[in-house]
């Protein structure tokens, strides 16, 4: 199964990891690595985050959450769509 990212997922990721380095950029690269390495196990574990509800078809789009991160993403049959990246704060969701 194929990973793709879309452009919003990877404008997301610069922001983070932007935003880390300003505090401290052996994090900022830490944190990348980990949140990338997390998502790259998503072709082999399609179903590991959660089904987003409010999705038209809640199966199909999951929320990944690794740490204080959300991943969103979209399973197809051929491939996984990284849509969007964010900083989870409690009470935060995100729209599709």
């Amino acid at each position: 199964m194929k990973l793709v990212y879309t452009d919003e997922a990877i404008d997301d990721l610069k922001r983070l990891r932007e935003f880390i380095a300003v505090h401290s950029p052996s994090s900022a690269v830490r944190i990348a690595a980990e949140l990338v390495g997390k998502v790259e196990l998503l072709p082999d574990f399609p179903k590991m985050g959660a089904p987003v509800e409010m999705a038209p078809v809640p199966d199909s789009v999951r929320d990944m959450v690794f740490g204080k991160y959300v991943v969103r993403y979209s399973v197809h049959a051929s491939a996984i769509i990284i849509l969007r990246v964010w900083h989870g704060l409690k009470g935060e969701h995100k729209n599709i």
